[in-house]
C-alpha cells in the first residue's frame, strides 16, 4: 500500500509531492497518483512516483486518498470513484468544496477533511488551513497535520472563514510575486543587475515575514523601525501610500473572496 495517493497531479498537488519528500517526511515510492494529463503524468514518475491508469487503481493501493481536480469537474470524478471510496480516508485540496459539501457527495463511511494549501509547500514553506470539521479518526489526522507541518504552517478555521483564508493565503503568493518583480524593477531601473535586484526582493521579502512571525510584533511597528525622520525609507513610503497600494491589497484578497 501506498502511504498517499493523488487523484490528479497539477500544479498544486505536484508542489505538495514535492514538498513532501523534500521535507523527508515521506519517500517518493510512498506516494502514486493519476492524472488525465500525460505531461502530469511524465513529471511525476521522474520525481519518483507510481502513476496509475486510472483513479480507482490509486483508491485501492492508498491509505490516504487525496482529491486534486479541478472543482469544476470535482463532482464527475467523484462520482465515478463513489464506491472506491467507502471505509477510505480523504482529504481535499478542492476550491469551495468544505465539509458539508462532501456530506452530499461521498458515502456515509468515508472519512474526510478539506485543506487548502499554497504553492511554497513545494520549497517547505507553504501555509496551509485546515477545516475545523471533519470526520477522519484521530490517527488519521494527526497522520496528516505531521505531514502538513512539515511541508509548513497550518491554521484551523471554521468552515465559514475557509474562503477568506484561502484568499488570503492560497492567492497571497501570486500578489507578493508582483510586489518582488516591482522591487526589483526599481532596483533595475536605478542600475542594480536583474539577478542581483531578485534576490535581494525575494530575501526581503522572506525575511520580513520570518520577522513578523517571530517577534509577534504589529507590521506597524515593525515598519516604523525601518523608517528614520526625513529618511529615504519614508520617502519611500510616502510613495506607495499615493499609490494607495495598502488599499490595493485590500481590494485583492476582497475580489478574490
Amino acid at each position: 500500500m501506498y502511504k498517499i495517493g493523488f487523484i490528479g497531479m497539477g500544479n498544486m498537488a505536484s508542489a505538495l509531492m514535492t514538498g513532501i519528500v523534500k521535507s523527508g517526511y515521506l519517500k517518493a515510492e510512498d506516494i502514486c497518483g493519476a492524472d488525465i494529463s500525460e505531461q502530469a503524468c511524465i513529471n511525476a514518475k521522474k520525481r519518483g512516483h507510481m502513476v496509475f491508469e486510472n483513479n480507482h487503481e490509486v483508491i485501492k493501493h492508498s491509505n490516504l486518498v487525496i482529491i486534486a481536480v479541478k472543482p469544476q469537474v470535482l463532482e464527475n470524478v467523484i462520482g465515478e470513484v463513489h464506491d472506491d471510496l467507502k471505509n477510505k480516508a480523504v482529504m481535499s485540496i478542492a476550491l469551495g468544496y468544505d465539509f458539508e459539501k462532501y456530506e452530499k457527495l461521498l458515502d456515509a463511511s468515508t472519512r474526510h477533511l478539506t485543506i487548502m494549501p499554497n504553492t511554497p509547500v513545494e520549497v517547505c514553506e507553504g501555509m496551509l488551513l485546515l477545516e475545523a470539521k471533519h470526520s477522519l479518526k484521530e490517527d488519521e489526522y494527526q497522520f496528516i497535520v505531521d505531514m502538513l507541518n512539515h511541508i509548513g504552517s497550518t491554521e484551523v478555521l471554521p468552515s465559514h472563514l475557509m474562503n477568506v483564508g484561502g484568499a488570503l493565503s492560497g492567492c497571497g503568493p501570486a500578489y507578493l510575486y508582483l510586489v518582488i518583480e516591482g522591487l526589483a524593477d526599481g532596483a533595475v531601473k536605478n542600475g542594480l543587475p536583474r539577478a542581483a535586484a531578485y534576490k535581494l526582493a525575494s530575501q526581503t521579502v522572506l525575511g520580513a515575514g520570518k520577522m513578523q512571525l517571530e517577534t509577534g510584533l504589529h507590521p506597524g511597528i515593525l515598519k516604523d523601525n525601518v523608517t528614520s525622520p526625513g529618511g529615504s525609507t519614508i520617502r519611500g513610503v510616502k510613495a506607495l501610500e499615493d499609490a494607495k497600494v495598502r488599499s490595493a491589497f485590500i481590494e485583492a484578497v476582497d475580489k478574490a473572496c
